[in-house]
């Protein structure tokens, strides 16, 4: 059958697959509505569809983008099917701006699968971020933890199976499965929001595991509306604010006028003279990350990958209790 919507091939091409994230975990783009050309008829008002070249969309999109006129990006919508451990959806439920719908484990039997990560993501906690890790560990206290968190995995199923034989109601019967379990939801959010998400948690300061569902929901977001993803990855994803006092320290270094940038000969600035201009020694050492030369993400989704809707199901399926219906 036809559709009078408008689609975009790159994103029908994926559209109800199931993309695999960590061991258990998938991101699914279950629906879209509008794409670039959805954000230009926003701004634009009156323009008719097929009256403009993709260089005038792009050119647009991109100036919305650089002067953060953000509302035409709210035409364009998601929605996705998600699965994820609960301490990933309890990062990113923090994110208020979607609408949500989480499988309830009051009403559902939850699917006994829990997150085990691998050994090269087992880290120590960092010294200088309290909420991150850095460098690893032994390999013997990663299997120690291994050991553990499958003996604590399997006495908490034990326990969720057995109130479940007992007739426990579903709402008590959950109640200590770990934050390791596997929760799944359909989460749906507009374009503007959803690049916002993004780019706090494709960054590299975000806990790796959440970075992760952000990378594949970034591939897909490229195949709905590459040019917003574009001008997404210039001017927010890779582009960083420049402050007061960096501006001070910035021109001690550089002349800057309408006939271009050139450097001032034998300029330098000293540690000493960046605190002067105000910069703490956080602030000097992002200072020195904002002007290195930025590599361009790749968020290209791996097709190959993809698995169907019938083969996520029924791994989902044999991971639940029996049925005590």
């Amino acid at each position: 059958m036809e559709t009078k919507r408008s689609t975009v091939p790159a994103a029908e091409e994926i559209l109800g697959l199931y993309y695999p994230v960590l061991d258990h975990g998938f991101v699914s783009l279950v629906d879209y509505m509008g794409s670039d050309d959805a954000v230009e008829q926003a701004a634009r008002v009156s323009y008719g569809a097929g009256t403009r070249k993709v260089s005038q969309t792009r050119g647009l999109v991109r100036y919305l983008r650089r002067h953060r006129h953000t509302t035409p990006s709210e035409m364009v919508e998601f929605k996705f099917h998600c699965a994820m451990p609960m301490f990933v959806a309890r990062q990113w439920i923090r994110h208020r701006t979607a609408s949500v719908n989480e499988l309830s484990a009051r009403y559902s039997l939850m699917p006994l699968l829990f997150y085990m990560p691998q050994e090269k993501h087992f880290a120590l906690q960092s010294q200088s971020n309290k909420q991150g890790r850095e460098g690893g560990t032994s390999t013997e206290v990663y299997r120690e933890a291994v050991e553990r968190w499958e003996g604590l995995r399997a006495s908490a199923s034990e326990a969720y199976t057995w109130m479940l034989e007992e007739d426990v109601a579903r709402e008590i019967a959950r109640i200590d499965l770990p934050v390791s379990t596997y929760t799944q939801w359909y989460w749906k959010i507009d374009l503007h929001n959803l690049l916002h998400f993004l780019s706090l948690r494709v960054d590299p300061r975000a806990q790796w595991e959440i970075q992760e569902f952000a990378r594949a929901i970034a591939g897909m977001v490229k195949r709905v509306a590459p040019l917003s993803y574009e001008a997404w990855v210039d001017y927010d994803l890779e582009s960083r604010p420049v402050t007061r006092a960096e501006r001070i320290v910035l021109s001690k270094l550089v002349d800057a006028s309408d006939d271009g940038i050139a450097s001032r000969a034998g300029a330098a600035v000293s540690q000493e003279e960046m605190k002067e201009a105000g910069l703490s020694p956080r602030e000097i050492r992002e200072l020195v990350e904002k002007i290195q030369a930025p590599a361009r993400p790749d968020f290209e989704l791996d097709l190959s990958r993809m698995r169907s809707a019938e083969n996520v199901a029924a791994e989902m399926y044999e991971a639940v209790p029996s049925d005590f219906d």
